[in-house]
């Protein structure tokens, strides 16, 4: 006899727990009784807002602090309809809930994660203003209007008036400086919000900023979490995507999502006007100078700024070949002669790999402890539960996992990696044993927290195993510690007075930090305003305080007036674009943006 366990119906459900608290917060909001609604949170409660309620990209920790964002801004908020966007999850004694609400401004969606019935985690995410929705689905356009029209003017007549007339006639509202990923993910989002959006690229194609790195480079993360804004890889799309790929892909986006784009075009200097509140932006296209006005400029060069080259003493004499890895482009042209690589990071171990394969003879030059993961660690382990193929098979769309990403905040995820690397390098420990037996220095980020963390708090120090390992512990490719000190004839002298001979130097010594770019475009004073613009305020891992818990001046305001940053690996940018996106729509219409807890100079450091 086969026997049905029943649940009790006495016993709350997980849905039933998420809808009873979902409940009592509209009534709290509602009546504008902010204790109350501290009541519903646990002591160690989070609250992560992005852009819903803040007008910012913040994280709440406490219920002091909370109760702070809500007593500034609930009245002029007016948060209401808050309901669950599917059945609520039970894991252990924590109830996780998707939600929907509405703002008076805004429609928004998050998630809610319960410990004992009260809230330890809510995110609050904002998707669409009210009034000023995209045109999707039932909104489309037509694209045509039936029947016989005199003077009929078509579609590809309209973009070409429209890039005759933007940037001449018409001045942008934003413009976007740099048109890799992120800026042709924040120009696709603000072309489907309706906002008159230029961006200018030195180089002259989409994509030229991939296709211009080595040869051999390879996306290192998976096609399930590169995916740009609205236009998902075909589903034969390779895995680790090769960078001239990734370039053309980029150039097709940019001509299918219809941005305005200006190749070839050097950006000289802007000045910001406090009157008029717009930028005075000099260019030169394609040789011809040129001067905009847009109200808002948005820099999405990258995470850094231009190459760092170390002044090497003896430079002049070195009779080989010496460039920055950002020159380098293929081994093929080194086979059989002897190849020094200065830097253990991802560019360090890929070129070595590549020299390698054709035939030179290499060493590596390791000048501080690196964070190496497997590839197919990173894949399963830190990715594959929200990117991979059992995700997709399991039901989890793209959306949803970004949603799911986005709703831990750093201190919790700082802790979950923790114990996740713990169990990663216990797992691992035969592979780590074979590196550091051959002298190579690791880390796993300064208190254990592993890749993800490390990049969130310094953006380098990496490298993701795709062969190159092998190489270093087997001997195939040398290693040696320390900086260089000098360069002679036909050798490279470290800081310990070792020599190497070499034929080719390549430094793959990382770049300068992206305030000298904001300060050779603006001025000193406007840099120093900004401050640094990357790390969370960790006081790890070469990421001062004070702690941020948020990525330091990232798609929201930025202490100077009408500046903002964009940039990131494709995952950051596909997301984060729609909050930068949504602030600026909003204030081409007017709406008030009143932002809460905004960015100062004093929290970003130098």
């Amino acid at each position: 006899m086969t026997v049905t366990a029943v649940s009790d119906p006495g016993q709350p459900t997980p849905s039933s727990v998420a809808e009873s608290w979902l409940t009592d917060l509209e009534a709290a909001l509602t009546a504008g009784r902010v204790n109350d609604v501290l009541s519903l949170f646990t002591e160690d409660c989070f609250w992560r807002d992005l852009v819903a309620f803040t007008w910012n990209i913040t994280t709440l920790e406490g219920k002091a602090a909370i109760g702070d964002m809500l007593h500034a801004t609930v009245e002029r908020v007016r948060p209401r309809r808050w309901t669950m966007s599917g059945p609520a999850r039970q894991a252990g004694n924590v109830t996780e809930a998707s939600i929907t609400f509405e703002t008076a401004a805004l429609r928004g969606e998050g998630i809610l994660r319960l410990r004992d019935g009260l809230a330890w985690v809510l995110l609050t995410t904002a998707v669409e203003l009210k009034g000023f929705e995209e045109a999707t689905g039932p909104r489309r356009v037509a694209g045509t209007d039936h029947g016989a029209r005199r003077g009929r003017v078509s579609w590809q007549e309209r973009r070409r008036r429209e890039a005759q007339s933007l940037g001449y006639d018409l001045q942008p509202f934003c413009l976007i400086v740099g048109g890799g990923q992120a800026g042709l993910a924040l120009g696709a989002t603000l072309r489907r919000l309706g906002v008159p959006a230029l961006i200018v690229d030195r180089h002259e194609r989409p994509g030229d900023a991939w296709r211009l790195r080595y040869e051999s480079l390879c996306l290192h993360d998976g096609v399930w979490y590169n995916a740009m804004p609205y236009l998902p890889y075909p589903d034969d799309w390779p895995v680790f995507c090769p960078k001239d790929k990734m370039g053309d892909f980029l150039e097709a986006y940019a001509s299918l999502m219809e941005l305005n784009f200006w190749g070839g075009t050097e950006c000289v200097a802007a000045e910001f006007d406090n009157a008029a509140q717009e930028w005075t932006v000099d260019l030169v296209r394609d040789g011809v100078a040129t001067t905009l006005r847009p109200k808002h400029l948005i820099l999405a060069v990258g995470n850094h700024g231009a190459p760092h080259t170390p002044d090497v003493p003896g430079a002049q004499s070195f009779t080989g070949d010496l460039m920055h890895s950002s020159q380098y482009s293929s081994g093929a042209a080194y086979t059989g002669l002897k190849c020094v690589v200065i830097g253990a990071s991802n560019s360090g171990h890929d070129i070595c790999q590549d020299l390698w394969e054709h035939g030179a003879q290499v060493t590596m030059v390791q000048r501080s402890s690196t964070h190496i993961v497997r590839s197919g660690v990173l894949l399963n382990d830190l990715l594959g539960a929200l990117y991979s193929e059992e995700a997709i098979a399991g039901g989890l769309t793209t959306d949803q996992a970004d949603l799911i990403r986005a709703s831990y905040p750093l201190r919790i995820l700082t802790e979950m990696h923790k114990e996740l690397w713990a169990g990663i390098r216990q797992r691992e420990a035969g592979y780590y044993e074979r590196l550091a037996a051959v002298g190579f220095k690791l880390d796993f980020a300064e208190d254990g927290a592993g890749i993800a963390i490390k990049a969130l708090r310094r953006g380098a120090g990496w490298y993701v195993d795709e062969g190159a390992t092998e190489l270093i512990t087997s001997g195939e490719v040398g290693l040696r510690h320390g900086s260089i000190a000098e360069l002679r004839p036909h050798s490279v002298i470290l800081d310990d007075g070792t020599e190497i001979e070499a034929d080719l130097v390549v430094l793959a010594t990382g770049y300068k930090p992206l305030s000298s770019v904001i300060e050779r475009l603006t001025s000193a004073e406007i840099a120093a305003r900004i401050g640094r613009c990357n790390g969370i305020g960790s006081g790890l891992d070469r990421d001062p305080g004070p702690w941020l818990g948020e990525h330091r001046n990232r798609w929201t305001p930025t202490p100077q007036p009408n500046f903002w940053l964009t940039g990131g690996g494709l995952a950051d940018i596909r997301y984060y674009s729609r909050f930068l996106g949504l602030q600026l729509k909003a204030r081409w219409e007017k709406v008030d943006t009143t932002c809460y807890r905004p960015i100062s100079s004093e929290d970003v450091g130098r």
